[in-house]
């Protein structure tokens, strides 16, 4: 049987390549469909349909923007159950359900697609008057960048190619966007869906590997670019960009710390804890990475944890009861299992999981793993797996120290009882975000952003609207009274 392949959308209109690469099920192996690689004219191409539509598209009343925004939650929302469908099939996330008490999968996935399109279409975004008296008025006016060159990658492949879609859009700039190869027809299907209630070439796709992305972010049409992925290609797109002197918004990797505060309760934590390291098998950036906990709970913690892990399901996405699903790649399994080998290696204690399953697929078990210290390279690199380190210690001061050690920050938290307390330690936390008594939660009005290496930038909320747009400051004299 012969695979389908599914093309790109430049000018609302199918584009296949010359060449093709399959797509996999990461929890099967098996190919499930084939994605074209666009030429260097093909990127040419979109980027030129793009250019081409912004004018028009800017021109808009801000109201018809909005509106056709809220048909394109419409088609995510009629479409949830297809998508959700190959976000499993490709990135291997359970389709799960979107309540809260549902395993959160593709199916939240799609939930967060319709909702981070809803919230900046219903955003105002006024001309400010930053200054007036008697002899002047100073408003402060937002304009579309132009052509936005956007980078998705593969651990939420629809949701973060929809933040980086929608507020552009929103604004008056349009997009063209290349999704992670490892995760291309569920970005592909979704774009096709979409781009049929919006005006031609406003929306479109390329794909392929890393190349197509060098060719369309050194494209010197493209007026901003954003990214979401690893610090190796956030630093080769930082310097693609440098050369055209083309405006950035980046977010790279977090290894985000949690610190358990001596106030905490283990057992009332230890579900919102879990998830906040082992969602999406922990391949979410703002993922807990190392968890640290004082020596008098540790052991309580530990167990917590352990009993959690232990009874969620894992295997396929797509067959029912399933909570955990596989890494989606085989070059990301191959790095946890090295991080794990060498922790156990250095004498760490595996407490759970630690050994790849047998089969297809990519499954490694939930693992947690003890007796390790910062300097380990399951602690200092990020992991971006379903492994959490956990590390003792005595004195708050020094957990903050820790902490803060790595170059990166994304997120981070801190659990206990006393607020007030851990405001105070959250306050000391070297990171965009900290959370307190939950780790990860995002919301789409709530700014979103790293420090540090983690990337620059904000997504969300109107500080996001404000990001894909260029200040524009108007000023009148006034006539004299």
């Amino acid at each position: 049987m012969s695979l389908q392949t599914y093309p790109n959308t430049v000018d609302n209109r199918p584009v296949t390549s010359e060449r093709s690469f399959e797509s996999k099920n990461p929890a099967t192996g098996e190919a499930i469909g084939l994605v074209p690689h666009s030429s260097a004219e093909q990127v040419e191409q979109a980027v030129r349909a793009a250019r081409k539509a912004q004018p028009a598209w800017a021109a808009r009343p801000d109201a018809e923007r909005r509106a056709l925004l809220m048909k394109v939650a419409e088609v995510l929302h009629g479409n949830a159950e297809y998508l959700a469908g190959w976000v499993t099939r490709e990135q291997g996330k359970p389709l799960g359900g979107v309540g809260p008490t549902e395993v959160p999968g593709a199916r939240f996935e799609l939930f967060g697609c319709e909702a981070w399109t809803q919230v900046p279409a219903s955003l105002e975004m006024p001309v400010d008057v930053v200054f007036e008296d008697a002899t002047r008025r100073d408003e402060m006016h937002r304009k579309p960048f132009g052509v936005i060159a956007a980078i998705a990658p593969w651990n939420w492949p629809l949701l973060i190619a929809i933040w980086q879609i929608v507020p552009s859009l929103r604004a008056g700039n349009t997009v063209v966007i290349k999704p992670s190869e490892y995760t291309s027809i569920g970005t592909l299907e979704m774009v096709r869906l979409i781009a049929e209630v919006l005006p031609p070439g406003v929306l479109n796709t390329v794909s392929g590997t890393g190349e197509v992305g060098g060719w369309l972010v050194e494209n010197p049409d493209v007026d901003k670019i954003m990214f979401t992925g690893s610090s190796a290609t956030g630093a080769k797109i930082a310097a693609a960009a440098a050369r055209n002197l083309t405006p950035t918004t980046i977010e790279l990797g977090g290894n985000d710390a949690a610190i358990v505060l001596p106030d905490a309760d283990p057992k009332a934590i230890a579900m919102d804890l879990f998830w906040g390291a082992f969602l999406n098998m922990g391949q979410t950036c703002a993922c807990a990475k190392r968890l640290y906990v004082p020596d008098a709970l540790h052991d309580a913690v530990v167990a917590e944890l352990k009993a959690i892990a232990e009874a969620m399901p894992m295997g396929d996405g797509a067959q029912p009861g399933i909570a955990m699903g596989p890494i989606q790649n085989r070059m990301q399994f191959d790095k946890v299992r090295r991080l794990v080998d060498e922790a156990r290696a250095g004498g760490a204690t595996i407490v759970c999981g630690g050994e790849p399953r047998a089969g297809a697929g990519n499954f490694y078990p939930l693992t947690l793993v003890t007796d390790i210290a910062d300097g380990a390279s399951l602690v200092d690199e990020e992991q971006f797996g379903p492994v959490l380190p956990v590390i003792r210690y005595r004195d708050i001061d020094d957990a903050i120290a820790q902490a803060n050690r790595v170059d990166v920050g994304l997120g981070a938290s801190v659990w206990g009882t006393d607020i007030e307390q851990a405001r105070a330690v959250a306050s000391r936390i070297e990171a965009g975000t900290v959370w307190i008594n939950q780790h990860g939660a995002i919301h789409p009005m709530v700014p979103f952003g790293g420090v540090k290496g983690s990337g620059w930038g904000l997504e969300f909320g109107i500080d996001g609207l404000k990001a894909v747009t260029q200040p524009q400051v108007i000023s009148l004299k006034k006539k004299p009274q």
